[in-house]
C-alpha cells in the first residue's frame, strides 16, 4: 500500500494540445542537440503564437471572455486545490516578482522591483529586493517587509494552522527584515537555496498571510487586496465566472481592457460557446481547430460548408432521394422526405456554427509540460529494472511523438529531459543514459530477467503443457464462461460478480473497459484482437487537482558522475543485458511470442482513460502496446473515466503502465524534487512516495537534486540537474516522450494573447486592434 504526499500546490502551468489552422505561424523544427562534450549546443524554443501589436495599436476598452475548465476551489495558491484557474487569475491579480519570459527563464518585473541580488554568500546568503516605489495594494497600503513576513511566516511550514500544500524554500529563510529604507527587504537564509527567485510569487497582502483563518478560508473565494492591473470584481457561482476590473491604482500601463472574464466552459462544450460567440480566447481540441481552419477556408472562398452533416451526398444518392421523396411509395416519400429535412436542418445549424467560427483564429505552439510513459516499479514485472528498461529500449519514440504533434505542423521532436522542455537553460538530451530503442537488446534484457517463450510454456504443477489435465482444465473454464454468459443474456444485464466485472460510478460499461494485446491466439501472436472485460474498480478518492496533470491529446551523452562501470556505448550499465545473453530466437515468420516465467505470461496493465476527450491518449497507448507485443510483452488495456483516471489509478498506484504529464519548470531543483523522490516507508510500513507515482527512486537522485539546490552558481546547479536527469532516464522508471502542443482559438481582431508557450501572459497589454487611423500607412516604418 502507498501513501501519497501533498501535491504541489503551485504547479506552474498545464493546459491542452490540439491543431492548427491556415494562416497561423508556420513553426520551425527544433534544433537538434550536440552529443559531444558535457555541454549541448542550444535547443531552440518553439515560438510563441500571439498576435502582438504595441500598446499603442491597442484600443482602450472591452470585454474579454477567457474559458477556463472550471471556477477554481480556491484563490489561494499555496492551497492543496489550487488549479490552472487559480494560476490563470492570480497571475492578474497579484505581483509576480519574477514572471517566465518567452524561453521560460524568470526575468525581473520592473513593475514591482528596483533590483533582486544576492548580496552576501557567506556566513549565509542574504538576498535584497529593492521595491518599486509606486507599488501598493489597491487599498492604497505600499507593498513591503510586511507583506513578505506574513507570507514567510505562513508557508515556512513551522505553524501547523496554516494548511499550505508545500514549504519548499520558505522554510530555508532565517530571518526577513527591513533594509535601509521602506522600499528594501532583507531576506537572510539559514541553508543557501538557489530557486530563490521562486519565492514570494504570486505575492499576498498580509491580511491574507497574517492569520490562518484568512489564509485558509479567506483567501479560497476571494482576495480583497490585490495589487496587479486588474481587482477582483465577483465571484458568480451561478454563471460560473469570475469578473476582472481595471485597477485604478495600478501604477504601471494601464489595463487596456474594461474587464476581464474567465468563464467556466468544458473542453466538450468549446465548439459551441466559440460559434455562439460566449467566448473570446479558449483552449480547444483538434477538432474544434479543424472546424475554425474549415471555416476560414470556406469563407474565403465564399462556398458552402464542405464538410458536416449531407457534405458527402453524392449527386447521385441526392437524385435517388429525391426519386423517393416523390414516388409513388406513399410510405416511403413520407420517412424518406422526413429524413431529408433533418439533414437539412442540420446542415443548416451546421453553416450557422461555420459562420460563428469564422470570427476565430488558431494559435499554436508547444506547452510548458510534457507527456510521458509511467511505469510502475513497486510491485509486479516492472519492480525488475531490466524489464522497466526492456520495455523503454522497446519504444520508438521518435514514432509517438510524429503521430501527436506532426498533423498539428508542430516539431515533432522526442524530449530528452524529465526536468527541462526544448528551450530552456537547462535542457539537455540525456536519454543516451537509458540508450535508444533497440529491439534486441529489450529482448535480451528480458531473457536475462528470466522472460522466455519457453518460461511462457512451463508449468508449476508437474503437468506437461497440452496434457489431458490442462485441456480438461479448459473445457471446464469454457463451460463455466458459456453457463456464465447464458446466464447474463437471461438476466438481460452484465453480472455483477466482484471486482473485476464491476465498474464504479461514473466509469465505463464493462463492454468499454479493456482489451488484451497480444492474447489472440493468432500465430506468431500478432496484436491484432480485441478481448473485452470490466474495467478495474476506483479506489480511494484523493486530489482532483490532479487530474489536470493528465492532459489529453487533440490528435489521433552521460554526466561525469555515471561511474566508470556505467561507460557503455549509448547507455548506463543495466540498459543493456550482460554481454553474452543472447535475444529470444526469431521464428521463421518473424514474429516472436509471447513471454514468460514458470508458466506465468508477462503481462502488463496499462491503464488508460476512456472519456471522448482521451481518444489521442488512447491511440498513442495502443501504438505503445503494439511496440511491446514485438517483444513479447502483453499489454492489457484498461480504460477507467476521466475523473478516476488520475486520483484513483495513477496517484494510488494502481496501474502498471500510464501515460500523464508533468508541467515544466524554472525551478526543477524546488519543483521536480518530489517527482523523483524516492519512496520513504512511513511509520505505519506503507510507502509515502509524495509526487513520485512510478515508485522509482534512488538515493543519489535526491542528493543530486538536494546539492542543485543549495548551488548558488547557476551553472553548476544546471550540471548537478542534467546529472539528475541522466540518472533519472537510468531507473527507467518514467519515459518522456514528447512536449505537449497548445492549440488556442482567439478572435480575430484580439492582440497580445493566443499560445504563450513558455511565457506568460502580460493581461494589461490584451486588448482589440486599434482602427487604422485614416491615411495613415498600411505598415508604418518601425
Amino acid at each position: 500500500m502507498s501513501h501519497v504526499g501533498v501535491p504541489r500546490g503551485t504547479a506552474r502551468k498545464r493546459r491542452l494540445p490540439a491543431l492548427l489552422t491556415a494562416g497561423v505561424l508556420t513553426l520551425p523544427a527544433l534544433a537538434g542537440c550536440s552529443s559531444d562534450g558535457d555541454e549541448t549546443a542550444a535547443v531552440a524554443a518553439v515560438p510563441q503564437d500571439v498576435a502582438r501589436a504595441a500598446r499603442a495599436q491597442v484600443a482602450n476598452g472591452g470585454k474579454v471572455t477567457w474559458a477556463i475548465d472550471a471556477l477554481p476551489a480556491t484563490l489561494n495558491a499555496f492551497q492543496a486545490d489550487a488549479d490552472s484557474a487559480t494560476t490563470r487569475i492570480t497571475g492578474a491579480l497579484l505581483p509576480t516578482l519574477f514572471p517566465l519570459d518567452a524561453q521560460g527563464r524568470p526575468q525581473l518585473n520592473p513593475d514591482y522591483l528596483e533590483s533582486a541580488k544576492v548580496t552576501e554568500t557567506e556566513p549565509r546568503q542574504v538576498v535584497v529586493y529593492r521595491l518599486n516605489q509606486q507599488a501598493v495594494w489597491s487599498d492604497g497600503r505600499e507593498i513591503g517587509a510586511p507583506d513578505f513576513v506574513a507570507q514567510w511566516r505562513a508557508l515556512s511550514g513551522k505553524d501547523s494552522a496554516f494548511w499550505t500544500a508545500r514549504n519548499a524554500g520558505y522554510e530555508r529563510i532565517e530571518k526577513i527584515e527591513r533594509g535601509h529604507d521602506d522600499l528594501e527587504v532583507k531576506v537572510t537564509f539559514a541553508k543557501p537555496y538557489a530557486d530563490w527567485r521562486s519565492l514570494f510569487s504570486p505575492l499576498y497582502p498580509k491580511q491574507v498571510t497574517g492569520s490562518p483563518d484568512a489564509f485558509n478560508d479567506g483567501a479560497r473565494t476571494t482576495i480583497k487586496e490585490t495589487a496587479g492591473p486588474f481587482r477582483l470584481r465577483e465571484v458568480d457561482k451561478k454563471t460560473g465566472s469570475v469578473t476582472l476590473t481595471r485597477n485604478p491604482r495600478w501604477w504601471g500601463g494601464p489595463a487596456k481592457l474594461d474587464s476581464l472574464v474567465f468563464k467556466a466552459v468544458k473542453p466538450e462544450d468549446r465548439t459551441e460557446a466559440l460559434t455562439e460567440g460566449t467566448v473570446d480566447v479558449a483552449d480547444i481540441d483538434s477538432t474544434t481547430a479543424h472546424r475554425i481552419a474549415q471555416a476560414a477556408r470556406e469563407g474565403a472562398a465564399g462556398a458552402p460548408p464542405a464538410h458536416g452533416p449531407g457534405a458527402a451526398l453524392t449527386p447521385a444518392a441526392a437524385l435517388r432521394s429525391w426519386a423517393v421523396a416523390h414516388g409513388t411509395d406513399e410510405e416511403a416519400a413520407e420517412e424518406e422526405q422526413e429524413a431529408r429535412d433533418d439533414k437539412a436542418r442540420a446542415a443548416e445549424a451546421y453553416a450557422t456554427e461555420q459562420s460563428g467560427l469564422r470570427g476565430y483564429v488558431v494559435r499554436k505552439s508547444l506547452e510548458p509540460a510534457y507527456t510521458q510513459l509511467a511505469l510502475n516499479g513497486e510491485t509486479g514485472p516492472l519492480a525488475d529494472d531490466r524489464v522497466r528498461k526492456a520495455v523503454a529500449r522497446a519504444l520508438d519514440r521518435q514514432e509517438l511523438a510524429d503521430t501527436v504533434l506532426k498533423p498539428l505542423g508542430l516539431p515533432a521532436q522526442p524530449l530528452g529531459s524529465h526536468l527541462a522542455v526544448a528551450g530552456q537553460p537547462a535542457y539537455k538530451d540525456s536519454s543516451d543514459a537509458l540508450g535508444k530503442q533497440d529491439t534486441e537488446q529489450a529482448q535480451a534484457l528480458l531473457a536475462d530477467a528470466g522472460w522466455t517463450r519457453e518460461g511462457a510454456l512451463a508449468r508449476t504443477d508437474g503437468t506437461k503443457a497440452g496434457s489431458e489435465s490442462e485441456k480438461k482444465k479448459d473445457a471446464d473454464t469454457k463451460a463455466e464462461e458459456k453457463k456464465a454468459d447464458e446466464k447474463k443474456g437471461s438476466a438481460g444485464k452484465d453480472a455483477d460478480d466482484g471486482k473485476a466485472n464491476r465498474a464504479a460510478p461514473g466509469e465505463p460499461s464493462a463492454d468499454d473497459g479493456l482489451y488484451i494485446v497480444g492474447d489472440d491466439n493468432k500465430p506468431g501472436g500478432a496484436a491484432d484482437g480485441t478481448h473485452v472485460i470490466a474495467p478495474a474498480p476506483a479506489a480511494a478518492d484523493q486530489s482532483a487537482a490532479l487530474l489536470r496533470q493528465a492532459g489529453y491529446l487533440g490528435y489521433t551523452g552521460l554526466s561525469e558522475d555515471v561511474r566508470a562501470q556505467d561507460r557503455q556505448p549509448g547507455g548506463a550499465a543495466g540498459a543493456y543485458a550482460p554481454a553474452g545473453t543472447a535475444a529470444p530466437a526469431q521464428g521463421a515468420d518473424g514474429a516472436r511470442g509471447p513471454l514468460g516465467k514458470n508458466g506465468k505470461p508477462l503481462s502488463l496493465r496499462f491503464v488508460l482513460p476512456s472519456g471522448p476527450g482521451s481518444a489521442g491518449l488512447r491511440s498513442v497507448g495502443e501504438r505503445i502496446a503494439a511496440m511491446l507485443d514485438t517483444i513479447g510483452i502483453r499489454t492489457v488495456i484498461t480504460k477507467v473515466s476521466d475523473d478516476s483516471y488520475f486520483r484513483d489509478h495513477v496517484a494510488s498506484g494502481d496501474y502498471d503502465m500510464a501515460l500523464y504529464s508533468w508541467p515544466a519548470t524554472a525551478y526543477p531543483a524546488t519543483d521536480d524534487r518530489p517527482i523523483f523522490a524516492k519512496p520513504v516507508p512511513a511509520t505505519d510500513g506503507s510507502l509515502l512516495v509524495e509526487q513520485n507515482y512510478t515508485r522509482v527512486g534512488t538515493d543519489h537522485i535526491d542528493q543530486l537534486f538536494d546539492q542543485a539546490a543549495s548551488e548558488l552558481d547557476e551553472k553548476t546547479s544546471r550540471d548537478l540537474m542534467r546529472k539528475a536527469d541522466a540518472r533519472i532516464w537510468a531507473a527507467a522508471g518514467s519515459i518522456p516522450l514528447f512536449q505537449r502542443p497548445q492549440l488556442v482559438a482567439t478572435g480575430k481582431k484580439l492582440v497580445n494573447v493566443g499560445a504563450f508557450g513558455l511565457g506568460v501572459p502580460h493581461y494589461q497589454d490584451i486588448g482589440y486592434q486599434a482602427p487604422q487611423v485614416a491615411g495613415a500607412p498600411a505598415h508604418p516604418k518601425k
